[in-house]
């Protein structure tokens, strides 16, 4: 089956629910049972108490898992909750867990400042670095994550080779896939043990709802889903609805930020006020034959860096875009342009940018508008250096 006939049907059972098309929003907290006998055995029931799961839930996660080729997978309430919660079933104190330096901040800070507390240690790589990341793994690194493309500088990574050594040392992969929205990359195929997603981003698509996919291999689903039970996190039904809706409608919309986002790099890639553009889907980017060979699209989301960083001409250019909102998160149908500081973040590596670095998001507008946009947005820049 093909992705866009799999993102219409999976996890749809409408004959089970009198030929209603979309699953029903179970709002659940308690599930009775019929007998005494059926009471007792609640621990095999599949539906026995809404934290634990509810036809709506069930939909999400088996979709998720069809999508990304996965044995099975978890809904979360947000990006950062799947991180945690994978994270933190594949580790134990006195682990240590090896980490891109190109890394979603947040996932560092939960490293830096929780699970170090529980005794796991983080040691951040180049993400470049590719099999040579068989000198860093130990004999107590249980994990290593990756990032792909990396967070706010888009480095990609060579993950069937860092897959191969992590595996031939006995080491769990982890990618964060929300860049692909599962839907351009699958990174189980290419050798991950498991794949995290934000789904807040392409999968919901529309700005409106957090929340988070965990998808597992055979060998960590199970360690996955009971931490997610020990933790007592799940989403609401009606933020799983929202992200059922807008999973149907994944595939076009990916389509569609993908071929903007390609004509927006190009045309930024040649404007003089533009240091470089950090896009594998462009031939002159350095991660351009690693996406090639392992995505078969890329989304909306890339950055670039200006010549300057001074900050009258960055807020002149700013401060009047009509269709690039300034926010966080990203992956919705709306265009969002941000300055970032990716040098705050790292410790392997240096990030040393000639001007101020931006991550931009290129929603469903029509392109043109957005580049008359930020041709405008360059105008003010250059009149106010």
């Amino acid at each position: 089956m093909e992705d866009d006939t799999l993102l219409a049907h999976a996890g749809r059972k409408p004959f089970e629910n009198y030929g209603i098309v979309n699953p029903p929003v179970y709002h659940a907290s308690t599930v009775l049972f019929p007998t005494l006998e059926a009471f007792q055995s609640a621990a095999t029931a599949k539906v026995k108490y809404g934290r634990r799961g509810t036809p709506t839930s069930f939909a999400l996660e088996e979709a998720v898992a069809k999508l990304e080729g996965a044995h099975g997978a978890v809904a979360l309430p947000s990006g950062l909750a799947a991180i945690t919660t994978a994270l933190m079933a594949c580790t134990k104190a006195g682990d240590n867990v090896l980490i891109t330096d190109s890394s979603y901040a947040p996932t560092r800070q939960f490293m830096d400042n929780l699970l170090v507390r529980f005794g796991v240690s983080a040691t951040y790589y180049d993400p470049t670095i590719g099999a040579d990341i068989d000198g860093l793994i130990r004999d107590n690194t249980s994990v290593v994550w990756t990032e792909c493309p990396g967070s706010q500088t888009f480095e990609m990574q060579d993950i069937p080779a860092i897959a191969k050594a992590a595996k031939a040392r006995g080491a769990i992969v982890m990618m964060d896939n929300t860049w692909s929205g599962g839907y351009f990359c699958k990174p189980l195929a290419l050798g991950v043990d498991i794949s995290v997603q934000a789904g807040t981003k392409y999968i919901v698509g529309h700005s409106d709802t957090m929340m988070g996919t965990v998808a597992c291999n055979e060998a960590t689903y199970q360690r996955v889903h009971d931490t997610m039970g020990y933790l007592g996190i799940a989403p609401g039904p009606d933020d799983v609805y929202l992200a059922l809706r807008g999973l149907r409608t994944m595939g076009v919309r990916l389509r569609q930020h993908h071929e903007a986002g390609l004509k927006i790099a190009r045309w930024l890639s040649q404007r003089p006020e533009v240091e470089r553009v950090m896009h594998p889907g462009l031939e002159s980017d350095p991660g351009h034959a690693i996406w090639k060979r392992d995505f078969t699209g890329a989304s909306g989301l890339f950055g670039f860096v200006l010549k300057s960083d001074r900050h009258e001409a960055v807020a002149a250019m700013m401060d009047s875009l009509r269709y690039h909102g300034m926010g966080y998160s990203w992956g919705g149908f709306e265009s969002l342009l941000i300055p970032t500081s990716p040098q705050k973040a790292r410790s392997a590596t240096q990030w040393d940018p000639a001007g101020q670095t931006f991550r931009i998001h290129v929603g469903l507008e029509d392109p043109d508008d957005l580049i008359a946009d930020l041709a405008d947005g360059l105008q003010r820049f250059n009149d106010a250096l």
